[in-house]
């Protein structure tokens, strides 16, 4: 070993001494340089684990007896604005409820647009096809219960909507930070400390025949600064995928 080598230079004139030069050079820094990788690592995957552990949360799946049956003869869906509530832990200076309910409303059709999109993007994955959500919206609002739907029954919704079963849906979370606040915090911890809130999404799917609720999937996670609708869906359909009712 060169260490060994070197330890004998003082006592002898025959070493070598580029063995020395070697080790102190090359075979030590990399060595440290090794444990420090690892160490960094480690960090990385623990931080990784502990962030989405925080974002999944619990989940809770309902299937009824009916479904399996009345699945095999459904063609199309639709997919409704989802009902959502946007709350704070602490109110926010400048509050503003009106302001509050525009941005619930703007997170609803978004919502649809995104699971729309994730679906329509993984067509060949399921038995039946989805109807476009502008239709969706357009026909609803023709039959005046656009804002009413948490007044209609679920089978005179797909009645309208000429649709075999409806799918929909509602997210609601509490806002426990300020954005400004988690961008802070997030430059702080390396991009750990974004969460912003926590959050529960419900999807379900109700027959168009009978109205009946067929399938439903509950789950509770974390808000974070970055995230948009778009992510929102793709992480909680990762999720749904196994227990999607329309899998094939």
């Amino acid at each position: 070993m060169a260490k060994d080598r070197c330890s004998k230079v003082k006592r002898s004139n025959y070493i070598n001494r580029k063995d020395c030069i070697k080790f102190y050079m090359f075979e030590l820094p990399n060595k440290y340089f090794t444990m420090k990788k690892l160490i960094l690592m480690l960090l990385v995957s623990s931080a990784c684990f502990t962030a989405k552990a925080q974002f999944e949360g619990s989940k809770q799946v309902f299937e009824s007896p009916k479904l399996n049956t009345e699945k095999a003869t459904h063609k199309l869906v639709a997919i409704l604005p989802f009902s959502t509530k946007i709350s704070y832990k602490k109110q926010p200076k400048g509050f503003s409820a009106e302001a509050n309910r525009d941005q619930e409303k703007t997170m609803s059709k978004s919502i649809q647009s995104s699971m729309y999109t994730f679906l329509l993007r993984k067509s060949t994955d399921y038995t039946v096809e989805f109807q476009d959500p502008d239709k969706t919206n357009i026909l609803l609002k023709k039959a005046g219960v656009a804002d009413k739907l948490d007044e209609t029954t679920k089978d005179e919704i797909a009645k309208i909507l000429g649709v075999d079963a409806v799918l929909g849906g509602k997210f609601e979370t509490e806002q426990t930070k300020s954005e400004a606040g988690a961008i802070a915090s997030a430059v702080l911890f390396g991009g750990l400390g974004g969460k912003t809130g926590t959050g529960s999404l419900t999807l379900t799917l109700n027959s168009g025949a009978s109205g009946d609720l067929l399938w439903r999937f509950f789950k509770t996670m974390d808000d974070n600064v970055m995230s948009s609708t778009d992510v929102l869906v793709e992480r909680m359909m990762r999720k749904v995928s196994r227990n999607f009712p329309y899998s094939k």
